[in-house]
């Protein structure tokens, strides 16, 4: 065992410091708070090991400042109030039955602090191991070295400094683990004169060495950037203003410097309990700057619960549908602010409850709600109920509207743009326009030309413009490739250059589809995560309010216009989503069904015996067969590409209605998929249509996704269209036999 003096103290001290490395691009690069904390651990983890503390209480010590630790930074109550205790041993049961589940992004803060408190523990272990029974540090030395300067590479971290922490730190201990190794191994004395001839040259080699380094000239890089997007650089090499790297998706509050990749994050924000998917409102900017989106401005006004919000969104000669909506806020949302679909009337029920009224306030300029207690300190909401209603559209009410009076201070303040933007961006909306009469024809016209294939959809390889560069302009005629963020304030700002007035909108889309509500068949639950936070625009009509609009490629929203007076269509709505299948109803239970259920058991009971008793008899022939099976079932598996493709022919060779082209396109994406031309993520249908034509050398799979699109968001056919559509189906999957 190592000798407690001042060179197994430096030893401990420098170990310590090498893995203080590894905590120091946590708080930049994640969202985790108190990493003093945990560097305070470390060094009782230390000190603990050096003086050689036994093991029950070296566990007992780490063991209460881990949970003095959780207890102050999570819970309210005191240290000895045992009820915070029950409260977090159920907060590890459901944490670790998550884990069982593979469900790692909805782990509690709690659990996850106490997972990065063991892996600390067993570092520390580890190390102790490595200092005292091996002698060696190297493999940790050099998983420092490459943990930082994988991090300097590929993220904003910079190790300038942490490298040259870690090679004196690194170096230091390895020549005095080396000393040690020598005089266990020639079996003499250790003096406190050998130390000192070993240190001073081994601490002069290191500071010479560190002092080169520094000093001496560095060759430029080879090979540029392998991961651009994670530097924010935009493809021409230019240097982005706020872009230096990557940002997690999802809700934030500033928006004056857009651009730059993101990383996705499925972690979950809010469930909501409704008859349909809806998209979710945060706030509004007005004041678009060349980077990106300010309020020009600030009117809170306070209001009640079960008040009518103070929100104007569309006049009350637009026809409306009365709906409400429960929303389960997730503790992982830390906002004091309030989603609400656009239509919002009323806040109903909302927790946690105070008993002299809840407050809330909202700003009218951005239209960003916020709750507040008595005191009027922040309140994170966790659950609410919301009366809303959706507006049902003219489409002749819409077109309505060709001007505006400009002297007006609203119109001015909602197409305001900056003096130096660049001229071409209006000269390519009035290009996109030509020949549309009214707002709403020039909205739409704006909306469906990034449906364009020249712009891709992408969160990663996304640029931020240049100091004197405008951020739509680089979009539009540059890069041509971005997020919502791009798509959205390019066609408010385009339509602003036509004297349209427009407003720029962010919150969620309708999230995913989790399940039916048990009582009422009409509910569905849905849940939205931080990959669902999204941006949108919303045009101004005088005579309608304000009406959403969805450029960003692959999306839709899900408002109702009728054109049945415009076109004479049958159809009186149309939705650009749809409609959810209703569940069936539940039918109810007579004495009948009640006698035949208790005989049905009867019967499922006596025929399990029976399975049982035939199961013990022969259960070595049961287990050949199964073998036998398994290896049948495995074989068909691996040539499935042979034989899978006539089943699928087959299967659809007699099918004769328009809606098979449903079931039949979805069949042929995961053919394709098995074939090896797998569709890559975020990437459109359309975009990989062209991708499958590009590859079989046809134009068959683009003319099949207009009729699956057409179907999809239009729900009708015209009569005969299978026949077309099956020809071309049935060569696609021809074409994938193998």
């Amino acid at each position: 065992m190592m000798k407690r003096n001042f060179p197994s103290f430096l030893l401990y001290t420098l170990s310590f410091f090498l893995l203080w490395e590894w905590l120091r691009p946590i708080k930049q690069l994640t969202d985790t708070d108190h990493i003093a904390t945990f560097i305070v651990f470390l060094l009782i983890s230390f000190a603990v090991s050096f003086v050689h503390l036994k093991g029950i209480w070296q566990f007992l010590i780490k063991l209460l400042f881990i949970l003095f630790s959780i207890n102050l930074t999570y819970y309210d109550e005191g240290f000895f109030h045992l009820s915070w205790l029950k409260s977090f041993g159920s907060d590890i049961a459901n944490s670790i039955g998550l884990l069982a589940a593979s469900q790692w992004n909805d782990l509690s803060n709690e659990f996850r602090t106490l997972l990065f408190f063991i892996l600390l523990w067993l570092t520390v272990y580890l190390i102790d191991y490595w200092l005292l029974n091996r002698q060696r540090i190297f493999i940790f030395f050099f998983m420092t070295l490459i943990y930082i300067t994988v991090l300097d590479t590929f993220t904003p971290y910079s190790a300038k400094a942490a490298i040259v922490r870690t090679v004196v730190a690194g170096f230091a201990v390895m020549g005095m683990l080396t000393f040690y190794r020598i005089i266990q191994k020639e079996n003499v004395g250790c003096e406190s004169s050998f130390i000192r001839k070993w240190m001073g040259p081994l601490a002069g080699m290191i500071a010479v060495s560190v002092m080169v380094g520094i000093a001496a000239p560095k060759a430029a890089p080879i090979w540029p950037d392998p991961v651009p997007f994670f530097t924010g650089n935009n493809p021409k090499g230019g240097t982005g203003g706020n872009g230096a790297g990557p940002h997690r998706i999802g809700y934030g509050t500033n928006d004056e410097a857009l651009g730059g990749p993101f990383i996705g994050d499925s972690r979950s924000v809010f469930k909501y309990e409704a008859d349909g998917k809806n998209y979710w409102k945060m706030e509004t900017k007005d004041m678009y700057t060349g980077k990106g989106w300010l309020a020009s401005g600030t009117t809170p006004i306070s209001f009640r619960q079960e008040d009518y919000v103070p929100v104007y969104s569309f006049p009350n000669t637009v026809e409306t549908i009365k709906e409400s909506a429960h929303v389960f806020i997730h503790k992982n949302y830390k906002y004091n602010f309030i989603m609400y679909p656009a239509g919002i009337k009323k806040i109903l029920s909302i927790q946690p409850s105070d008993s002299n009224g809840n407050r809330f306030m909202i700003d009218t300029t951005i239209e960003r709600i916020s709750f507040y207690n008595k005191n009027e300190d922040p309140v994170v909401p966790h659950t609410f109920t919301v009366d809303y209603v959706l507006p049902k559209y003219k489409v002749q009410d819409l077109k309505q509207t060709t001007s505006m009076d400009p002297s007006n201070l609203f119109y001015q303040k909602y197409t305001h743009l900056p003096e130096e933007l660049p001229l071409r961006i209006k000269g390519l909306a009035e290009q996109i326009t030509a020949g549309k009469t009214n707002w709403f024809d020039k909205a739409k016209a704006v909306e469906s030309y990034f449906s364009n294939t020249e712009y891709t959809y992408d969160q990663k390889n996304v640029a931020v413009p240049d100091t004197n560069e405008d951020y739509v302009d680089q979009f539009l005629f540059e890069t041509k490739r971005g997020y919502c963020d791009n798509f959205s304030t390019s066609m408010a700002v385009m339509l602003r250059t036509l004297g349209i007035p427009t407003r720029w909108v962010k919150g969620y889309t309708g999230g995913e589809f989790l399940e039916y509500g048990e009582d009422d068949s009409s509910s569905q639950y849905y849940q939205v995560t931080n990959n669902n936070a999204h941006s949108w625009v919303e045009v101004f009509f005088p005579n309608q309010g304000w009406v959403p609009f969805e450029p960003t490629k692959g999306f839709s929203n899900e408002i109702l216009i009728n054109y049945e007076a415009v076109d004479g269509s049958g159809s009186s709505n149309q939705q650009t989503t749809p409609p959810p299948v209703k569940k069936p109803q539940k039918e109810e239970p007579d004495e009948t069904k009640t006698v035949k259920d208790k005989k049905k058991s009867f019967d499922l009971k006596t025929s399990f015996e029976n399975v049982k008793l035939a199961l013990k008899n022969n259960w070595k022939k049961f287990v050949l067969i199964l073998i036998i099976l398994s290896v049948i079932a495995a074989f068909l598996y691996r040539i499935r590409g042979k034989w899978l493709p006539y089943g699928l022919l087959l299967l659809f060779r007699f099918k004769k209605k328009d809606e098979n082209i449903g079931a039949a396109y979805l069949i042929l994406l995961n053919q394709l998929d098995r074939y090896g031309l797998k569709r890559k993520e975020n990437q459109t249908l359309r975009n990989y249509a062209r991708y499958i034509d590009s590859f079989f050398s046809t134009r068959e799979m683009t003319r099949l996704t207009v009729f699956y699109e057409q179907y999809i968001y239009h729900q009708n056919l015209p009569q005969g269209t299978w026949k077309e559509s099956h020809e071309l189906w049935e060569n696609l999957i021809k074409k994938t036999i193998a």
